[in-house]
């Protein structure tokens, strides 16, 4: 990690920091048009793995091709090459993909029964809660960071949020069940964030910690569809001919490059609220403009997104703890 990434928000220019936020909102917006895309890719496959698949495998292919063909990319390789051999970075630190890859499989299994705001609603609900964990642990780059009570009430926030917003649905189990594949895969995304900070420190290249991200997440996709397949059969629906619906890998990769590019302008917290926010302004508006079958926000759905914001916000914003 470089001293630019570690940059507090107060030593820059107020400019850099609005454009920094500004981006970071749009990117989040970006990350729920991503969970729509693969979401109606899954309903159209009638197989949320084989949405994965593809969502996975089009980003890895892109980026087979853009890390090569970039100085820092390929000395980024070499360098996490050296560090697995001389065990500074380990190599279970190089499975974050595997979580990426549960993310993008909720996305074609859920979202067509959920919508996307209770989609991202319940996968915040999770990332907040398990950031808590991995932040006490010291699994990310930046060490151990003590749990305040600001944060742990912004945990428990989300999840009273996540209760609210599929509170109309409390008398259908299996939209219940359901919602629990999100929650889980925010459980961990928190792990995967920290340990591709771990590689992209190794690599001084977030393009290189993409690749490994993407590499992984297609193998553990790839091995899930495989039995996704012995045990039901081939997917039943049809390959759809709209190029739109083959974006959400080419999504996921500007996501994390804005994310890496625009650190050094807002702080690790301030990136992390304006994303979410993004995230979760993003998905309620997709319901709410262009719904499918199954997503009708009601007002519970409208309200735990608004929590959930009330709760990134008092864990964001929270006076820095005490080491």
């Amino acid at each position: 990690m470089t001293a630019a990434d570690t940059a507090t928000p107060q030593t820059l220019s107020p400019a850099r920091r609005i454009t920094g936020v500004a981006l970071a909102s749009i990117s989040g917006v970006a990350v729920a048009v991503q969970s729509r895309i693969n979401g109606e890719l899954g309903v159209r496959l009638e197989d949320g793995f084989a949405a994965a698949v593809f969502s996975f495998g089009i980003g890895l292919l892109v980026l087979l091709v853009l890390v090569p063909a970039t100085p820092g990319g390929r000395r980024g390789l070499v360098a996490v090459r050296r560090a697995l051999a001389t065990g500074a970075l380990r190599p279970w630190q190089c499975l974050g993909g595997m979580c990426g890859a549960f993310l993008v499989a909720t996305q074609g299994l859920t979202i067509g029964s959920l919508g996307v705001a209770v989609f991202t609603v319940a996968v915040v609900a999770g990332q907040s809660g398990s950031s808590l964990a991995v932040d006490r642990a010291g699994i990310g780059p930046t060490g151990r960071e003590p749990v305040t009570r600001w944060r742990l009430a912004g945990a428990v926030l989300t999840v009273l949020a996540v209760g609210l917003a599929v509170g109309d649905r409390l008398g259908d189990p299996g939209a219940l069940a359901l919602a629990l594949l999100p929650l889980l895969a925010g459980v961990g995304i928190a792990w995967q964030q920290a340990v591709n900070g771990r590689v992209r420190a190794a690599a001084d290249s977030a393009l290189t910690a993409t690749l490994v991200n993407f590499a992984v997440g297609t193998v553990t996709l790839l091995v899930a569809i495989a039995i996704d397949i012995a045990v039901r059969g081939w997917p039943a629906g049809h390959l759809p001919t709209e190029p739109w619906l083959y974006l959400g890998g080419p999504i996921g990769i500007v996501f994390i490059a804005i994310a890496a590019a625009i650190v050094r302008f807002t702080g690790v917290l301030l990136l992390g609220l304006a994303t979410i926010a993004g995230q979760i302004v993003g998905a309620v508006l997709l319901d709410l403009l262009s719904p499918t079958a199954a997503s009708h926000p009601g007002l519970n759905t409208l309200l735990g997104a608004a929590l959930t914001m009330v709760a990134v916000l008092i864990a964001a914003l929270a006076p820095p703890a005490r080491r």
